[in-house]
């Protein structure tokens, strides 16, 4: 509910500022919105050649071929001029985002059909580890502490072994699993939700967690850095380590004290500190790595554990191989089964996606988002805040609604103040502190046709921020 309305704001509020750009003759056209793409120049205004300033009207002239010249202001580094057919279209600029139709295509083509490739195939593997009793197992281990974050929950409840998974993958970067586990977790904990259309305590607690984002290995980020020849692109691992944990502390808190937690279980206290153990222990042994170590490590180490997941569930599943045939089955059918249910999962949660990613390219091509993020910048630069911090927030205010959109500042950030600056430095911690909330939202929540999403979206919105100002901190200390 409280999502839709967000969703409504943007999308109405986005489009009045075009309309009232156009008629005060801010936009010549806006083809771009619909129809371009991102970093394309923007078409602001088309003239005469006779109207034009004298000394770019002498350049034409001047130039060996009239039909078509491009020019540049010296004035205004970003502005050209293309002649053709004696009047010349001026553009300014560059779009910002891809614009509604090219979002579509690209929405789908390429984020739902990757997605759903990803469904399939770990949906499959997860049907195998259901048949073959290893979740069972996994859940009847986690049960005592489970309970405690999640008091709804039955013991040993399947949904605790995908929450597991789901934790597991985020903690080491697997981007590609997680969202499958997470999506198995929120389909299992929608079974025992008394009220189909709100979410369930249990399912804010366990989007609030995911949200946070704790991440040990950055893979992602270090392959930016080292790409935008960072001197040491692992330097930001322990500062993101921090961030999110911090974040996913706040998480915890935040939705325990509302859901009335009782935070002295000793299962709980026990649990919480052999992760904090964990997170030291990993910690110590990489920071004692040189530079190249480091580059290996967290390079390969995602991918082994990934590796040793698939590994595990297929020896498991045959050497269950009974439990198959008491159940009229066979590996490769369970596995097909699973995928099945991950191709129809995908086809589910498009459309909320789709309108979640079009409204924001909305609102990015619109302006607006450019308008409030020079507001906050000008506050916080009056405020006495450092420009190369203030030059860090755009990525940290776009990373809720978007993360190739916040990628995109991240990655221009580093071409442009340089990878080892501090500006740099604050937006790789940004990008991988906190998840895409609205994105997350519309695909987790959308996947299980949950319209009221409670306090879930407020919560994770104060999370971020609470990874912001964490963020801000941390790498004002270590850098």
């Amino acid at each position: 509910m409280v999502l839709s309305r967000f969703w409504l704001v943007i999308f109405i509020s986005s489009i009045v500022f075009i309309v009232v750009s156009l008629f005060t003759a801010n936009t010549y056209t806006i083809d771009s919105i619909l129809n371009g793409k991102k970093d394309d120049p923007i078409l602001v205004s088309e003239k005469y050649v006779e109207d034009l300033p004298a000394f770019l009207k002498d350049s034409i002239k001047k130039a060996p071929d009239q039909t078509m010249i491009i020019n540049r202001d010296t004035l205004n580094a970003d502005t050209t001029y293309v002649y053709k057919n004696k009047t010349v279209k001026i553009y300014s600029g560059l779009q910002k985002s891809d614009g509604l139709l090219p979002t579509c295509k690209s929405t789908l083509v390429d984020l739902i059909l990757p997605l759903i490739a990803y469904l399939a195939f770990f949906c499959g593997l997860m049907e195998l580890l259901i048949v073959s009793g290893a979740s069972g197992n996994l859940a009847k281990a986690l049960s005592p502490v489970f309970v405690k974050v999640f008091p709804s929950i039955p013991k040993n409840h399947p949904s605790i072994s995908y929450m597991t998974l789901n934790f597991a993958a985020n903690f080491l970067g697997l981007d590609s699993a997680a969202t499958p586990f997470g999506l198995k977790a929120m389909e299992s904990l929608q079974e025992i939700n008394p009220e189909k259309d709100k979410a369930s305590d249990a399912q804010i607690m366990f989007m609030c967690l995911h949200a946070s984002g704790l991440t040990l290995i950055a893979t992602s980020i270090i392959g930016y850095r080292a790409a935008a020849n960072a001197s040491n692109p692992a330097d930001v691992m322990l500062p993101c380590i921090i961030t999110s944990f911090i974040g996913t502390i706040a998480a915890f808190l935040i939705v325990g004290i509302k859901q009335k937690i009782n935070f002295k279980s000793a299962s709980l206290l026990i649990g919480l500190m052999v992760l904090i153990a964990a997170i030291v222990s990993l910690l110590m042994y990489v920071n004692h790595l040189d530079l190249i170590g480091k580059n290996y490590f967290t390079s390969n180490l995602s991918g082994l554990i990934l590796v040793a997941i698939i590994a595990f569930t297929l020896i498991f599943s045959f050497k269950h191989e009974k439990k198959f045939k008491d159940a009229e089955t066979t590996v490769f059918d369970t596995f097909v089964v699973g995928a099945n249910n991950g191709v129809k999962t995908g086809v589910t949660i498009f459309p909320y996606v789709l309108g979640m990613l079009v409204a924001i390219s909305l609102f990015r091509n619109s302006g607006l988002f450019e308008i409030i993020s020079d507001a906050i910048g000008f506050v916080f630069s009056n405020l006495g805040v450092s420009k190369e911090i203030t030059n860090a927030l755009p990525v940290a205010m776009l990373r809720p609604f978007s993360s190739a959109g916040s990628r995109g500042f991240l990655i221009d950030s580093m071409n442009t103040f340089g990878a080892d600056s501090l500006t740099a430095r604050l937006s790789s911690i940004f990008q991988c502190s906190a998840e895409s909330t609205f994105y997350v939202i519309a695909v987790y929540f959308g996947s299980v046709n949950i319209k009221n999403t409670r306090y879930a979206l407020g919560t994770m919105l104060l999370v971020d921020l609470i990874c912001v100002i964490t963020a801000i901190f941390v790498a004002t200390w270590f850098f």
